[in-house]
């Protein structure tokens, strides 16, 4: 019965989208939940939430599909098989999708244990039953007391618990608002505070920000495309300081749900890692409750494989085209309105209609070619190559580039992280150049490079230098250093673009001394000027905390003083009052109220203070920050010198 996979995949935590799959383990193909033992029958909106929404939305979105009616003679059969299957499913004692979801946690935190991110994870499921069960099966194998729920109502005992001991800890007088919402709230902070894991269903998709957890499970995957965007943005939001793990449940043994997750994955790019890829490929759709009732079509109308297949072809053919043509005119509308250099900064040209490579990937490409010129075969329109024989630990197979087009299931993702590229980075880093001479074709380059046009012809000395400076954090900057034979200066910026053109080593050189001062006095005046931009960026840090710590200030200041006065003018009201008032009950009555009053009075006063003491503290921290930021190392080191001639 072991038919299913999870697969696990990462999102940056500074970009929008997610990485293709990194790790594959094991599932079964069902996940039956357990209620009452399986005696009690639960009611369907009882136990899925989105029941009644989605049965509006269908209604309202188009009339009801006759697709995969049941003819009434055939109703029996249909019921006996249904039976069959539900004896079926209660004679499983092991439920292998369970014991997946153990492996895949465990893989999850140790993904998280490597980017340094929080031991938490956040399951969504479908069902209250098999979130009961969920719970039931994570507290008897290690999670003991590391687990919570979160549902559209959140009745049971637990729950209550929580919020009991939430309120115990809120400030005296503070005010208790909406009792759904401060009891979302208080499961939140217990998440937060103390539990590992929180299973939870579709109505923790909405209104919950989890940015302190970085591992979302996909124990049931939806099919609509904006329900897994929601999701995984409760985690992937601003305030986010990790990657986010995702990991999907899919049954590999199921003809429909392999094609689903194929739309999901390929099509509708939920988990690729260029930015702003799945909100163009999701406004094509306006609405992924249409393609949610389609996909519910095929399967209730489909019974074979080549059924499936045909039915699935012709909507992924349907969806390429809504989303050529909305990607086609979002890039018409960018390419017609804004200059070259905005396309540029934009990372979107004419050509990045065939796939785009940033820079860095650009980069990352060219090196893999060159160290592994002899070792692997190289396919440059799709940004693939295969690996003729094992290279360390990495297999031999077929790879292809991230960023470039989605992967394949036949072909390993490669990315910067890789552990290939990792090492043929360390491997070209360490390398010796000595002083050789390099010769750049820019007659046979494919584009023209403004920079380099008038160094046609020209020839001259480069240097490369790694300038590392070290504060609070470590910052690394490239910096190039050149000159040509005549003595004139190049910049940085054409001398980095040198080097994004083919180029053959010459033999040797050696660097006269005179050129060597030449480039030193270069690299004094670009090592300043970087120093400068650094001491200019920490300045403009140090006004814009110091400015938003008094506007701070000066709302908390403002605000409790408002609180004084009006609470001065309660009590004013309060004694001329009680003045008036004739039995000697109602006049003590009274006068209690006016010294309630008056203690409030006295704490916003206090307050006032302490909201002063905290100011302070707060400018004393950014003081100490900002001090040790200007305690800065710097250290160069030069990478190497080149001579160099432009044909």
């Amino acid at each position: 019965m072991d038919s299913s996979a999870f697969w696990m995949s990462t999102c940056s935590a500074t970009s929008s989208r997610f990485g293709r799959p990194t790790c594959e383990g094991r599932s079964p193909t069902s996940s039956f939940g357990i209620c009452d033992g399986g005696s009690r029958r639960c009611a369907p909106e009882e136990d899925f939430e989105t029941l009644a929404e989605l049965s509006e939305e269908w209604d309202d979105e188009a009339p009801p599909s006759d697709a995969g009616a049941v003819p009434k003679t055939d109703l029996g059969a249909e019921i006996a098989e249904l039976a069959a299957h539900a004896d079926l499913a209660a004679s499983i004692t092991l439920n292998a999708k369970g014991q997946a979801l153990l492996v895949a946690l465990r893989q999850g935190f140790e993904k998280l244990s490597g980017l340094g991110a929080n031991r938490k994870a956040v399951i969504f499921t479908e069902s209250r039953r098999t979130q009961g069960y969920l719970f039931e099966l994570l507290e008897g194998n290690g999670y003991a007391n590391e687990v919570m729920t979160l549902n559209g109502t959140n009745t049971d005992q637990r729950s209550s618990a929580i919020y009991e001991a939430w309120k115990a800890t809120r400030p005296s007088g503070e005010a208790i608002g909406n009792k759904a919402v401060d009891l979302r709230t208080a499961l939140v902070d217990r998440f937060r505070n103390h539990a590992s894991v929180m299973i939870a269903t579709e109505a923790a998709a909405e209104g919950v920000n989890l940015q302190f957890c970085a591992l979302v499970v996909n124990y049931d995957l939806p099919w609509n495309p904006q329900r897994i965007e929601q999701r995984i943005g409760r985690c992937h939001r601003y305030g986010q300081t990790h990657d986010v793990v995702v990991i999907n449940f899919l049954n590999r043994k199921n003809e429909a749900d392999l094609r689903v997750f194929q739309l999901l994955s390929e099509k509708f790019q939920l988990f690729e890692d260029v930015f702003g890829a799945s909100d163009e490929v999701l406004g094509a759709l306006e609405s992924g409750v249409d393609f949610e009732r389609r996909i519910a079509d095929i399967y209730q109308s489909c019974r074979t494989p080549e059924q499936i297949g045909a039915a699935f072809d012709a909507l992924q053919g349907e969806l390429e085209e809504q989303i050529a043509a909305r990607l086609a005119a979002t890039r018409a509308q960018l390419l017609e309105n804004f200059d070259e250099d905005v396309h540029r900064r934009l990372r979107m040209s004419l050509d990045a209609t065939t796939g785009h490579l940033d820079r860095l990937s650009r980069a990352l490409w060219e090196l893999t070619q060159h160290e592994l010129r002899e070792e692997a075969v190289f396919e440059g329109a799709g940004q693939t190559f295969e690996l003729r024989k094992p290279f360390g630990d990495t297999p031999a197979g077929s790879y292809r580039l991230l960023g470039a087009e989605a992967v394949t299931d036949a072909s390993h993702a490669y990315r910067l992280g890789h552990p290939l590229a990792q090492h043929l980075i360390a491997r070209a880093a360490v390398r010796g150049l000595g002083a050789p001479a390099i010769t750049f074709d820019y007659t046979g380059h494919r584009a023209r490079v403004s920079l380099v046009d008038g160094l046609v012809g020209v020839s001259g000395y480069l240097s490369l230098t790694r300038l590392t400076v070290r504060a609070l954090d470590q910052e690394d900057h490239l910096l190039f250093a050149g000159v040509t034979d005549d003595g004139l200066p190049v910049d940085g910026e054409t001398c980095e673009r040198l080097f994004g053109i083919a180029a053959q080593a010459a033999g040797g050189a050696s660097i006269p001394e005179e050129v060597t001062a030449v480039l030193r006095a270069s690299l004094g005046r670009e090592r300043d000027a970087r120093l400068t931009e650094i001491g200019v960026r920490n300045t403009r840090f140090f006004e814009e905390e110091i400015e938003k710590l008094e506007r701070w200030a000066d709302d908390l200041k403002n605000g409790l003083e408002r609180e004084v006065r009006d609470l001065d003018a309660e009590i004013k009201t309060a004694r001329r009052e009680a003045k008036l008032l004739g039995g000697l009950d109602e006049k003590v009555a009274a006068q209690r109220h006016v010294r309630d009053l008056e203690a409030d009075r006295n704490r916003k006063r206090r307050a006032l203070f302490d909201a002063q003491d905290e100011v302070d503290r707060r400018k004393e921290g950014l003081i100490t920050t900002v001090e040790a930021r200007l305690r800065q190392t710097v250290e160069a080191e030069t990478l190497f010198t080149v001579r160099w001639r432009v044909i």
